[in-house]
């Protein structure tokens, strides 16, 4: 329990809520980041297809496509600073009929009066030629040469940790359960008893944002949650394609992509079904069949044989479509940031600066910090070192001589540092690392990250989840002795 009272408390620590932390870490505030899960990027960023796009598929009228062009053209720098996987390898809209160039068409002057630079109409040779692994029946298409990828979970861990250098406070668990406005600043209490005050709040809290608006009484809306079920590819599989791959999107969706991660694998999906259930995360053979018809279409030589695993995330829909980033009409010093879907991750360091903007509209003075540090420091990583690296490293650190992920090269001393970053549930070093992200899915290496996080952190390994929340990896206790020996030879 605490009593001191914050300037600004953000709620969710997902993109739009860490790259808001971490814009207001460049001013004298005192700030505070709520995360309901036991660590960063756990809800809906989670499960992001990792797509930057470019910005030609909403309307310039929308707040989602200014944010969205705004957004696109901030990677570089934010990639510059924080170091997070980030490659602009361009998006291709792939057309197989003269009816779906006709979309194409209206696609390519969307982007035009986007302001998208650089687009073009491809011939059917001109989109063999971008991409030679599409289907030959291809008729033509778009190309979007500013389009990129990056890895949303790097990317929000490197927001807060920047967040938190420079001065921002993060409080996990801490799901709101009330909230109550003295005249002066709100009392925000958590599910288990824990309290803060704030003088302004941002609800950036996802598929929870109409309950968190309930909560602090401010406007009634419904996020409807929209299932997305995608598959992941092996490393270097057979379809994995130069560019991400749309076909031309329907009413209500972009479609079925084919889509190169900036480390090597490939996604396929994800489809778009609206569920009653916010934590549904189910998969099926029944959208596993379907999502492949389409992707073999795009791309004929993609392989089932070669799926690592499924998963599934949904997008937080607000009727309408569009975002609704603004000052309460109903709640004080209260601003929403609801309904933040698909661009919602290319759109969120201008989410951040918009929403900046309406906490300086409702009166928070900004006074810039002389000591902002925007960078984080590199994090060794040794699938990126040459052999002659890895040796000094490791005659500095055994540990980095000691393998833990085999599929991903991931280095017991890397799982070490995601630790000691706070990283201590299987699913935090999974995404900070890769640790378990690979083919075999953790099969050969999830019991040596247990007993690394076992040693570093003290827990029993009976204590220790995969994603917190009673998630526990083990039911009964492990023998002291099973511990004992070295990790790296395990």
């Amino acid at each position: 329990m605490s009593d001191e009272c914050y300037d600004v408390a953000i709620i969710g620590a997902g993109a739009t809520g860490a790259a808001v932390a971490r814009r207001l870490a460049a001013y004298e505030l005192r700030v505070v980041l709520l995360e309901k899960c036991v660590d960063v990027c756990f809800g809906v960023s989670k499960a992001n297809s990792g797509i930057i796009h470019a910005g030609f598929h909403h309307p310039v009228t929308s707040l989602k496509a200014r944010l969205e062009i705004r957004g696109n053209l901030m990677f570089e720098q934010l990639h510059h600073e924080l170091g997070f996987p980030f490659k602009r390898v361009g998006i291709l809209v792939a057309a197989f009929s003269e009816e779906e160039m006709k979309t194409v068409q209206r696609l390519y002057q969307q982007g035009m009066a986007n302001g998208v630079p650089r687009l073009e109409i491809c011939s059917s040779e001109r989109m063999r030629l971008l991409e030679p692994k599409l289907n030959p029946d291809v008729v033509g298409g778009l190309y979007a040469p500013t389009g990129g990828i990056i890895e949303p979970y790097r990317y929000v861990f490197a927001l807060v940790e920047n967040a938190q250098r420079n001065g921002v406070t993060l409080k996990t668990e801490f799901e709101v359960a009330e909230a109550r406005h003295d005249g002066d600043a709100y009392t925000i209490l958590s599910r288990r008893g824990d309290r803060i005050r704030a003088v302004r709040v941002v609800n950036a809290a996802g598929l929870y944002a109409d309950e968190v608006s309930r909560i602090f009484g401010g406007e009634e809306f419904k996020i409807i949650p929209r299932k997305g079920e995608e598959f992941l590819l092996e490393r270097n599989a057979a379809g994995l394609p130069r560019q991400v791959i749309f076909p031309v999107p329907g009413r209500h969706t972009k479609g079925i992509l084919v889509i190169p991660t900036v480390e090597g694998t490939m996604m396929v999906g994800p489809t778009a079904t609206e569920v009653e259930d916010k934590e549904d995360r189910a998969t099926t053979a029944e959208h596993l069949e379907m999502v492949f018809a389409q992707a073999v279409q795009m791309v004929p030589v993609i392989s089932r044989r070669e799926i690592i695993t499924s998963f599934s995330g949904s997008r937080p829909v607000l009727e309408g479509n569009d975002f609704f980033i603004d000052i309460s009409k109903k709640a004080p010093h209260f601003i929403q940031a609801a309904g933040i879907q698909s661009p919602g991750l290319t759109a969120s360091p201008a989410v951040a600066e918009y929403i900046k903007d309406l906490l300086k509209q409702d009166g928070l003075a900004l006074v810039e910090k002389s000591a902002f540090d925007p960078t984080l420091p590199p994090v060794p990583r040794v699938r990126e070192m040459s052999t002659a690296q890895l040796a000094a490293m490791a005659a500095q650190d055994p540990r980095y001589g000691h393998i833990a992920c085999r599929c991903e090269t991931v280095s017991e001393a890397e799982i070490v540092e995601a630790i000691r970053r706070g990283h201590a549930t299987l699913d935090g070093i999974k995404f900070y690392t890769r640790a378990g992200m690979g083919r075999c899915q953790g099969g050969f290496c999830t019991y040596k990250v247990l007993k690394i996080i076992a040693r570093e952190t003290g827990l029993p390994m009976e204590a220790i989840t995969k994603r917190g929340d009673g998630s526990y990896v083990l039911s009964h206790r492990i023998a002291p002795d099973m511990l004992a020996g070295e990790v790296g030879h395990a």
